[in-house]
């Protein structure tokens, strides 16, 4: 990476960096936006009742491919129903039993707090080796944060407001232009603000559902620009996800750069990236009804010291 590259992403981060925001104990970042008054003007903005699941399924068939260091999950069944056959069970009951195997970032997952460094430091400014060891993440891991993800969530269709039948190709950029002429299509409902968790779709996941996951991860991908950073803390945005591998565009527009979006927004802002969120059923409804806010839940599993963990997303209308 050149040396300019180096510095843009150095003085980006110094830009927008809410090291010490909250104190320097902070475990949260951009979560702290998200209050009670937050909450309850989530919960106000449900209507119909209408749930809709924005995870994909955590089965052998997901997006990971070798020979990549994530691997999709291993189901193996530790007891089944042939265990009823067993006449000596107490009084005939009998039951199945099951376990898993899995990269806690192999499919719909949230990035932790520790996930990703820059320069040597983790977010809040602390020593990484430090914050992430053996043992995992000492301070930020993800636990601190699950019961923090309930507020008012806002989908922004790229895909459909500015793609080719709905999808975005491979590569491209997603600017703040971008967004704010997909708010402007989508109208007052798509207006993104303090607190709020942002939903970006381009259409790449329904792509890899009809046409397999090839290189889906890890292989180029639309997704936000790395000049979205300032865009994303000047509105005081809670969290960002994506339908994609990675959230943002690969490869970077940065050129030369790999993920420096990562690299600025999570040690820096403190803001907390989701990846492989299914939008394509809440997308094909707010499409419809004219509606693109609605009250999101979306805690991670609260497996302790991750640095990032699985979630199933609910989106309710």
């Amino acid at each position: 990476m050149g040396d300019a590259v180096t510095e843009t992403i150095r003085d980006t981060a110094e830009r927008y960096r809410n090291w010490g925001r909250w104190g320097e104990h902070d475990v949260l970042g951009t979560l702290n936006f998200i209050d009670d008054a937050k909450r309850r003007e989530a919960a106000g903005l449900v209507r119909r009742g209408t749930t809709f699941s924005l995870s994909e399924f955590f089965d052998g068939d997901g997006p990971q491919r070798p020979p990549g260091r994530r691997f999709n999950p291993v189901h193996t069944m530790t007891a089944t129903g042939a265990d009823a056959r067993d006449p000596d069970r107490p009084h005939g009951i009998s039951g199945a039993d099951d376990e898993i195997s899995m990269s806690l970032q192999c499919c719909t997952q949230w990035d932790g707090l520790g996930h990703i460094f820059d320069h040597g430091r983790a977010w809040n400014g602390r020593e990484a080796a430090e914050v992430v060891t053996s043992a995992g993440d000492l301070v930020t891991g993800i636990e601190h944060v699950a019961h923090h993800l309930v507020t008012r969530g806002v989908l922004l269709d790229v895909g459909r407001a500015i793609g080719d039948d709905g999808e975005l190709p491979d590569g491209f950029a997603i600017t703040p232009e971008h967004l704010e002429a997909t708010i402007a299509a989508q109208g007052a409902t798509a207006r993104v603000g303090h607190g709020d968790a942002l939903l970006v779709r381009t259409g790449r996941l329904a792509r890899a559902h009809r046409e397999g996951w090839g290189t889906y991860a890890g292989g180029s991908a639309p997704g936000l620009s790395f000049w979205t950073a300032g865009w994303l803390h000047d509105r005081e945005v809670a969290a960002v996800a994506a339908d994609t591998w990675g959230m943002e565009v690969r490869p970077s527009d940065l050129e030369g750069a790999t993920n420096p979006l990562h690299q600025v927004a999570i040690p820096n802002m403190g803001l907390l990236i989701g990846e492989i969120f299914d939008l394509e059923p809440l997308a094909a409804d707010c499409d419809v009804d004219g509606t693109y806010e609605f009250l999101l839940t979306a805690a991670p599993l609260k497996v302790t010291g991750a640095v990032g963990a699985p979630v199933h997303p609910v989106a309710m209308k």
